[in-house]
């Protein structure tokens, strides 16, 4: 286990001194900040306990964003992942006020504001003298926390944007009830802005090292940058001019110096903090609290379950079993026919560059390495000597993982099944392809579960900025910076045939550019914001999922146990 695990500020800094299991605790419900604060240790403390919070809550975020998108789905297997319907709402969009994906995502956020403004509330009125720090140190917290607060501000704009302000433990400096999307947006934007400037730069060229988790400079920018890029949808300004001046400036090293990880999977690897591309990752260790990109509702549970830890050989990493939660969408129905609908289908728009080496069926090397992101087929292993295959969970029949979803249980390549039915609740356990992004290494690797979370990383400035040229009518400017980091998800002999203009013979369209997002970012819990910044999210077909009757879902509603806590608050549109 990696030393800089253990730390995000100073060498004596434990981030997670308390969990995250109970998220209905009060922060100072036994203390009070009078009492609480003794030590600079108490302080820094304080400080990160909403970093802690901030991480887990990536879990629901990736629920709504992906589940609500064409990509990935959870499709009823059998007699598992019904649960009550409750993804099939997703898929469908037909979500209630009643559903806990919509209540999860607004807790999660809101507990973490609120974490954050007791935070500052505790700095403005402490004095730093008495715990032997600078006030440039409190002003350096303040930043931190108040970018952290930014992040999570953002997240509630885009999922519900009818929100209310909360800047204090002062109920009289928030809002009563929801202010509008505008007023959310200017306070982001000025609170970026401000930390921008109080936040340092990231030293070196190489990566963040032991200041992983910390914002910076570079972070801050981004976050404002994603801002921008959905300031049209969110508030119906167009603010991508603003975006792409961001991205090119993070680009040019004016917050920091970034480059592009050498391969795909680089960004996601155990020492990820050696990475140049991570502009800002929570910190994981497998031997530590956090680490929630191994957790069942981001990158635990999209691999078969059960025996499927024999073939990782990850049979004793302590997290529990794998379970077979997430799959790729099909592209293909039961009996062959190839689906034709322009979203969805993301194995065949991986295969329309077919030496994507993310294609390959993910294998553990050994010595905490792998290839491959996919996994389809047969899934062999060898136990005792003999070679065995991956196995539904009650060992009913082998696995044959196909781009397909329907009842292939027991039938082998190219069998059809007699019921064509392909639904959210139709199929079985041998359905869709599954995958790997973050690695699930061997018990004996060193790198087992010890990847961090990179929220924000390099090629989605690249990303963002080839959109921003793209609206603006340079489509080969654009092309050229999706080229820069494409170049390494295939073989240096055969890129140029896969390349966008003027670099190569693929011409970018707006579709392109929208599978391409699909294609760099998958299961990276954007999707449904993509989608719906390109006017697809309601009115796209994918799969077994037909337009939304209008756009109100591009929106989530409150929660009936929201609106029942806040009189003053109103439910969304269309709900």
């Amino acid at each position: 286990m990696k030393y800089l695990k253990h730390n995000i500020l100073t060498a004596v800094l434990a981030i997670a001194c308390t969990s995250c299991i109970n998220l209905d605790e009060t922060l100072y419900s036994e203390v009070s900040s009078d009492n609480y604060y003794n030590t600079s240790a108490d302080v820094i403390r304080a400080v990160f306990r909403p970093f802690e919070h901030g991480y887990y809550s990536i879990q629901n975020r990736q629920v709504i964003e992906e589940l609500s998108g064409d990509l990935v789905a959870t499709w009823q297997k059998d007699d598992w992942w019904y649960d009550g319907g409750r993804w099939a709402r997703l898929h469908y969009h037909t979500w209630t006020p009643d559903d806990e994906a919509v209540k999860s995502e607004w807790e999660n956020c809101f507990t973490g504001v609120m974490q954050c403004n007791y935070v500052l509330d505790d700095l403005d009125s402490l004095d730093p003298a008495k715990f032997n720090m600078a006030q440039s140190e409190f002003d350096a917290f303040k930043a931190q926390v108040r970018t952290l607060r930014a992040w999570l501000y953002i997240r509630l704009l885009g999922t519900y944007r009818n929100i209310p302000l909360a800047v204090s433990r002062d109920a009289s400096l928030n809002s009563e009830g929801q202010v509008p999307p505008e007023r959310i947006f200017e306070f982001i934007e000025s609170e970026l802005k401000d930390c921008i400037e109080a936040l340092p730069s990231k030293t070196g060229a190489a990566g963040n090292g032991t200041s992983q988790g910390q914002w910076n400079k570079a972070g801050a920018a981004a976050l404002l940058m994603r801002l921008y890029l959905n300031a049209e949808k969110w508030t119906g300004t167009d603010r991508y001019s603003d975006c792409g001046l961001i991205a090119q400036e993070i680009i040019e090293g004016k917050y920091g110096v970034y480059s592009l990880g050498k391969t795909w999977d680089e960004v996601f690897d155990w020492d990820n903090e050696n990475c140049p591309e991570v502009i800002f990752a929570f910190p994981s260790s497998s031997g530590y609290g956090g680490h929630y990109v191994y957790a069942g509702d981001t990158f635990w549970w999209t691999v078969p379950a059960r025996t499927i830890a024999n073939y990782l050989g990850d049979t004793e990493a302590g997290n529990g079993d794998h379970n077979c939660k997430y799959g790729l969408a099909p592209s293909y129905a039961p009996d062959g026919t190839p689906y034709t609908t322009e979203l969805g289908r993301p194995g065949a728009k991986f295969r329309k560059y077919p030496d994507d080496y993310r294609l390959k069926l993910y294998k553990n090397l050994g010595n905490s390495t792998r290839e491959g992101m996919m996994l389809f087929g047969y899934l062999e292993y060898v136990e005792n000597g003999q070679t065995k295959r991956v196995v539904s969970p009650t060992g009913a029949y082998e696995l044959y993982l196909r781009d397909a979803v329907g009842k292939f249980a027991g039938l082998g390549p190219g069998e059809i099944p007699s019921d064509l039915t392909s639904n959210i609740t139709s199929g079985d356990h041998s359905s869709g392809w599954r995958y790997v992004k973050y690695p699930l290494y061997m018990d004996e690797d060193e790198g087992q579960m010890e990847s961090d979370y990179v929220e924000i990383r390099l090629a989605e400035v690249y990303y963002t900025l080839a959109e921003c040229k793209f609206r603006a009518g340079n489509a080969e400017e654009a092309g050229k910076l999706l080229n820069d980091v494409r170049e390494r998800n295939y073989p240096a002999e055969s890129f140029s045939n896969y390349a966008y203009q003027p670099e190569g013979p693929v011409i970018l369209t707006e579709a392109e550019l929208l599978d391409e997002w699909g294609r760099e970012f998958f299961s990276e819990g954007r999707r449904r914001t993509d989608l719906i910044r390109f006017n697809k999210f309601c009115t796209g077909t994918w799969w077994d999922k037909n337009p939304d009757s209008d756009s109100h879902t591009e929106i989530f509603p409150l929660h009936r146990d929201v609106l029942g806590a806040n009189p003053a608050l109103k439910q969304n549109p269309g709900y």
